[in-house]
């Protein structure tokens, strides 16, 4: 799983990335794709108020390869059970044309409406997922304990569906239902389908709990098949934020996981917001340098 470096091989890399610089997305992609071989890539969060294209220039000139479809608007459903057949095809060129590809669409279930109603709008997204060629759909989990067993119930049926589809369910933890260890545990119990997998997100445990996310993942570092990357300095703190600047210790966290047997992929999500895009792509590239900085020493 591991690959090792020779000091040669490791000048080629670099003189190859500096090459891409210039050269484009070809090699940026082997950039990107650090010692560890734990694939890099990049939510479009942090471009978001400028719009998809601009975000995908702003994720291909950061040195990405790989895209996640997280934070939509009324422009960009993405996977959303609204998007019609001529926007899914549209975005599959969009995303292509950039030498990107896309691997990760965020799921929207509703848990006010019948459990059949829900799991009918989950299907729609799953298979919108297909279209695209994604590997993983996202869920966040819920936040009001009376949602609880309709969530669990509709998630369990959900991570079928996808398995059928060749698709992976995964849970990023976002506070509530799905805030730290306990309730992430609980939640694999309840839905308990094998396709019903962890995205952890560091950040978001200082962010939703304020506990320590190394404490946290230890439980659950088995069932993790993805990591979103933020920082975090405190509880209800800021998560758009560069790399270092916050109490997440990557390589403690990036260690565990290789203990575990975690193989990727690694997406960054928190970016510093600048005032353009083109300083928001600035940061955008100086957390995946990070990034590769810390894997190198994992």
């Amino acid at each position: 799983m591991i690959m090792k470096t020779s000091r040669r091989q490791f000048i080629q890399i670099t003189s190859t990335a500096a090459i891409g610089a210039v050269a484009g997305c070809a090699s940026s992609a082997s950039s990107a794709t650090v010692a560890r071989n734990w694939p890099v890539g990049c939510f479009n969060r942090p471009w978001s108020k400028w719009g998809y294209d601009t975000t995908l220039d702003g994720i291909q000139a950061a040195g990405y390869p790989l895209t996640g479809l997280l934070t939509r608007s009324p422009a960009d459903p993405f996977i959303g059970a609204d998007a019609s057949p001529d926007y899914l095809t549209a975005l599959r060129a969009k995303v292509s044309s950039r030498g990107l590809k896309a691997n990760m669409g965020a799921l929207r279930s509703r848990h006010d409406v019948p459990v059949a109603d829900s799991i009918q709008e989950m299907r729609q997204q799953i298979d919108n997922a297909k279209f695209l060629g994604l590997e993983f759909i996202l869920t966040f989990g819920v936040d009001k304990p009376a949602q609880y067993d309709h969530y669990y119930e509709v998630m369990a049926e959900s991570a079928a569906y996808a398995q059928r589809n060749g698709l992976k369910l995964v849970l990023k933890p976002h506070g509530g239902g799905s805030g730290a260890a306990e309730e992430i545990l609980r939640c694999m119990r309840k839905v308990g389908h094998p396709n019903f997998k962890i995205w952890y997100d560091a950040g978001n445990i200082i962010h939703y709990t304020g506990k320590d996310p190394l404490t946290e993942l230890e439980p659950i570092a088995e069932y993790v098949t993805g990591f979103c990357a933020k920082d975090c300095a405190k509880l209800k703190g800021e998560v758009m934020t560069q790399f270092g600047t916050g109490k997440v210790d990557f390589l403690a966290i990036f260690k565990r996981l290789k203990k575990a047997g975690f193989n990727g992929p690694i997406m960054v999500e928190g970016v510093k917001v600048g005032a353009t895009p083109e300083e928001t792509t600035a940061n955008a590239k100086a957390n995946r340098e990070f990034l590769e900085r810390v894997l190198a020493q994992v």
